[in-house]
């Protein structure tokens, strides 16, 4: 009996130390004490934040409303410019706001003026279906998702793909043809990966064999010569919207909550919002702060690390 009791102590011991080091290796990625925090609401939709260092606030999209509002730590909340049913933004090189725009069917940039330039509305001569999100390289080049939520025509465009657009040269290329829903997409921190949601497929795909498709999310190599390679892995969960921090650590948006996995796909994290998000970026000062787009509001959490800032030219 002694015996027997010394062993299961010695077990005990044993799975408590693995679990002690367990979450030692992977704790939280939440900064100490932090919470959660609403922003502002009233909006119908929230979408694609992008953080603007140099003005100190953050950018998002209101779909329904065709607008882009405004939020910072000192004036609050407040409307920023109209636009054609944006969705996704982020920065290029300069600084300057890319947006996705359903109404408009194109990606477009926003000068520093306030004018706008169409960089791509089309492929090959047919129309977009729907801009939905874009990431950008080092390079310039923005690789951006066109599923059809928000086309309220009939689509020109034999399916959903995903594009690459240079706009040095207008030049538009497609990247990825075989996916049901393409959304989120974003890089990974040194651009030798791409992470690109699908949301699964429905009846609205033009090609049967992608109508059962699941949510996913791939992960494929990227060239240093920006081609896409392979398929490395996928991830059996959608995504709306996507961002990464300095380590790799990929924060998706699904099932009504923040899932936040490993550069390998592994889960990390969940963090629970009031409603359900919809896209996420990383912004403040110290880019150590997870803006939260969800349904009607605007939150936010501190995290522990830093996330991935848009690369500037000439900087």
């Amino acid at each position: 009996m002694v015996r027997v009791t010394s062993v299961l102590t010695s077990i005990i011991a044993v799975l408590l130390f693995v679990k002690v080091t367990h979450a030692e290796d992977h704790g939280s990625l939440l900064a100490d004490g932090a919470q959660v925090k609403k922003l502002a609401g009233g909006m119908k939709f929230t979408e694609g934040p992008v953080w603007l260092p140099d003005a100190h606030k953050l950018v998002f999209s209101d779909i329904p409303n065709s607008v882009l509002m405004q939020w910072s730590e000192k004036d609050g909340l407040s409307e920023f410019r109209p636009s054609e049913k944006a969705n996704g933004n982020i920065l290029d090189l300069q600084g300057r706001i890319i947006s996705c725009q359903h109404d408009g069917r194109n990606v477009i940039r926003i000068e520093a003026d306030g004018s706008t330039t169409v960089l791509a509305d089309r492929f090959e001569g047919k129309r977009f279906n729907s801009p939905n999100d874009v990431a950008i390289r080092a390079d310039g080049t923005l690789w951006f998702t066109d599923p059809p939520w928000g086309l309220t025509e009939k689509p020109e465009l034999p399916g959903h793909w995903v594009f690459k657009l240079s706009p040095q040269t207008g030049t538009v290329e497609v990247v990825h043809k075989y996916l049901a829903m393409p959304n989120g997409i974003v890089f990974s921190p040194d651009e030798s990966r791409i992470y690109i949601a699908d949301t699964g497929g429905n009846k609205r795909h033009p090609n049967a064999d992608f109508h059962d498709l699941p949510p996913s999310i791939q992960c494929h190599a990227v060239s240093e010569e920006g081609k896409l390679g392979k398929k490395l892995f996928h991830i059996d969960a959608g995504s709306d919207g996507m961002a990464v921090d300095i380590r790799g650590n990929l924060y998706t948006t699904h099932r009504g909550k923040v899932h936040v996995y490993d550069a390998d796909g592994k889960p990390l994290e969940v963090i629970d919002v009031p409603e359900g998000p919809a896209n996420v970026c990383f912004g403040g000062d110290d880019y150590r702060t997870l803006f939260i787009t969800a349904r009607t509001s605007l939150y936010s959490v501190r995290v522990k690390h830093p996330g991935v800032q848009t690369r500037r030219a000439g900087r």
